[in-house]
């Protein structure tokens, strides 16, 4: 089983899910896409994991992500899990989740566990750009919940990254400084970056985000 890596091309795949047949491909769209991944059902930390980003839905739209779950138990068990999740969390889970019992997905992705006792996957993240190509990955620990604020926060760098020859410096977020591309002579930059920038250093050269008015 090879390794899926940054920049790879995110392997399609069909699946049953709690909405239905789903491939996955047709499902992102045009999309940018956060797949991720969860032990079991009925587990603690991911009823509110899926949950927070079920609330999230809003800035997913905005954003033009489109989100889906998985976990290895079957499709009845999701759909009663989904009730617990709308109950304790007070929304409406409004993406799917797939029902991996034969684990393909989970094995497409790397998201077996190499060290596994009760748990079969990980809990893993991947966000897909709309060219299918895997832009983040991180995976976590069973007893720390993820950052969804965080999620947003990549997102919105790598939409900003993907368009402009910029870069976003550490805890970055949206509407603060960005950081100009090493490669970019000041000749050039002060073309493309008519809002000015600002030189710390010959290799550190900051202007405001280029893609706010």
């Amino acid at each position: 089983m090879s390794t899926i890596k940054l920049g790879d091309k995110a392997p399609n795949f069909d699946a049953e899910t709690s909405e239905g047949k789903i491939n996955f491909y047709e499902y992102l769209g045009d999309s940018w896409g956060i797949l991720f991944s969860h032990p079991a059902d009925y587990t603690p930390v991911c009823t509110t994991e899926l949950g927070a980003a079920a609330k999230y839905k809003d800035e997913f739209a905005k954003r033009n992500v489109k989100v889906m779950a998985l976990s290895v138990d079957g499709v009845e068990s999701h759909k009663a899990w989904i009730k617990d999740i709308n109950e304790t969390q007070h929304t409406e889970v409004n993406f799917p989740i797939i029902a991996d019992e034969d684990k393909k997905v989970s094995n497409l992705y790397d998201m077996i566990h190499p060290n596994a006792s009760d748990t079969l996957t990980v809990r893993s993240v991947y966000v897909i750009a709309p060219d299918k190509s895997i832009k983040l990955m991180i995976t976590y620990p069973a007893s720390t919940g993820r950052n969804f604020e965080e999620l947003l926060r990549v997102i919105d760098s790598l939409q900003l990254t993907a368009n402009y020859k910029v870069a976003t410096p550490a805890n970055w977020k949206h509407g603060e400084e960005v950081v100009i591309s090493p490669s970019i002579s000041n000749e050039d930059a002060t073309k493309m970056f008519p809002k000015g920038f600002k030189e710390v250093k010959s290799y550190l050269r900051l202007t405001p985000q280029p893609n706010l008015d």
